[in-house]
């Protein structure tokens, strides 16, 4: 906890490994169940230790109706799921990770809420939490409620309930779920559907004040935590502070980025040459924002195929590309998210799969997943360079993003002083996918990683 100011520092790495904490791995001799609290934490602190990352992210612990499902269905707020122990054993957890040196970040969940009747809709037989108008208290693509972000009661019950889960639990990051749900009222319907604000414009000026006041009030009682943007818009300064305009937040997930790369990568070497503005056309915008780039549990779900099958080829060129993909991931500017079971190329994938089944860790014996992403995560984080200057434009340069016709982009990241840190070079060939990079001080110049 006295070293968490300089761990979560805009200026310092972060790699981050989003879970899901009931599906991470599970007891297959005792009828398949979760591992509970206590049972996860010194495998999964090993675990992450030994590949090198600074954070894990849990899909939302608190409780929530359907055991089978991610948990962003939530109806306890301040009570975490007792399917994997009581709350002194989430404590345990929590703390076992923090004497590895690794943070924890909880998602968040102020944008929707259930209509179970055992959870806040209806509470009192009104409207209390929500708003009674379904134009404005109803989500019509989650069948959920919305909170009413304009009373100052509501305002109390999510912001206390964020400080509870910071104060009591010792987290160090809450990541908020679809910001963009919140900020504009039209989200997910049709015109005649939503109701304008009183200047007649779709933006929801009742959650925009709340966020704002949100990351006010965290920032003011924990400095040394990081709020972290789920915002899949081009709304401005999502995290930059509310003095100069903002919305407070100190991340935000960079959706661009994830979905660009993705629709790059999925495609035929062969055809790359006509995407390449897909690989370049971030760093255009890749400092207006302090970026988190996510590969999450939302491309792997509702049938998108995991990240191994969005690639092309046979295996062996899969498990290439999904190394090269993480390569370029970890040249570009920004912390980095990965959900579990990509670092090691799983197949399985689809909503409901991994919560019942978990993770297929199997595939890890395979020759071609072996080594790639570990590699790339140790160098990154190991290098005291990459400390300074990861979300600057002073850290980062081009030497060639032009080369579309051999699929290569060569790049420089700088740290202290504007030394170089690293170059860094991918080339996406038909059927063959390599990257390089040559260190400074500490790198292995030439390796392929």
């Amino acid at each position: 906890m006295t070293s968490r100011r300089q761990r979560n520092a805009l200026d310092k790495p972060m790699a981050i490994y989003e879970m899901h904490v009931g599906s991470w791995r599970r007891v297959a001799e005792q009828s398949n169940r979760s591992l509970s609290y206590r049972e996860l934490a010194p495998q999964l602190a090993d675990y992450l230790e030994r590949l090198g990352y600074t954070h894990v992210e849990f899909l939302p612990v608190m409780d929530h109706p359907f055991f089978g499902s991610w948990g962003y269905q939530i109806t306890g707020y301040f009570a975490p799921s007792g399917n994997y122990g009581t709350p002194q054993d989430l404590m345990y957890l929590v703390d076992t990770l923090h004497q590895r040196g690794i943070g924890v970040i909880l998602d968040w969940v102020p944008s929707h809420f259930p209509t179970d009747e055992h959870g806040l809709a209806f509470f009192d037989g009104t409207h209390l939490y929500e708003h009674a108008d379904p134009r404005q208290g109803y989500h019509p693509e989650w069948k959920s409620y919305i909170f009413n972000y304009g009373r100052k009661e509501i305002q109390s019950f999510l912001i206390s309930n964020a400080l509870f889960w910071l104060r009591t639990y010792h987290i160090d990051g809450l990541r908020v779920d679809a910001v963009a749900s919140m900020l504009y009222l039209d989200y997910a319907r049709k015109p005649g559907e939503w109701i304008p604000n009183q200047y007649g414009g779709r933006e929801n000026i009742e959650a925009i004040r709340f966020l704002r006041r949100l990351n006010e009030e965290v920032y003011k009682n924990h400095s040394d935590v990081q709020t972290i943007a789920e915002e899949s818009t081009s709304w401005p300064m999502v995290s930059r502070p509310n003095y100069v305009g903002g919305l407070g937040f100190g991340l935000k997930w960079d959706m661009g980025w994830m979905h660009d790369t993705l629709e790059y990568m999925s495609q035929d070497p062969i055809y790359r040459r006509y995407h390449h503005n897909r690989l370049t056309f971030r760093m255009i915008y890749a400092f207006h924002e302090n970026f988190v780039l996510p590969l999450s549990h939302d491309e792997v779900v509702y049938g998108k195929r995991s990240l191994i099958g969005k690639m092309p080829g046979d295996d062996w060129q899969k498990f290439a590309n999904l190394r090269a993909l993480f390569g370029y991931m970890y040249a570009q500017p920004g912390k980095k998210l990965l959900f579990m079971g990509g670092e090691f190329g799983q197949w399985r994938s689809g909503c409901m799969t991994a919560p019942w089944t978990g993770i297929y860790w199997a595939i890890r014996s395979m020759p071609d997943c072996k080594g790639g992403y570990k590699t790339s995560i140790a160098f990154i984080v190991a290098s005291p360079r990459y400390t300074k200057w990861t979300a600057t434009r002073a850290g980062f340069e081009w030497i060639d993003c032009d080369d579309a016709d051999s699929s290569t982009v060569t790049l420089i990241r700088k740290g202290n002083r504007a030394r170089r840190l690293f170059s860094w070079s991918a080339t996406l060939r038909p059927y063959r996918a390599t990257v390089t990079g040559s260190g400074h001080r500490g790198a292995d110049p030439g390796r392929r990683y």
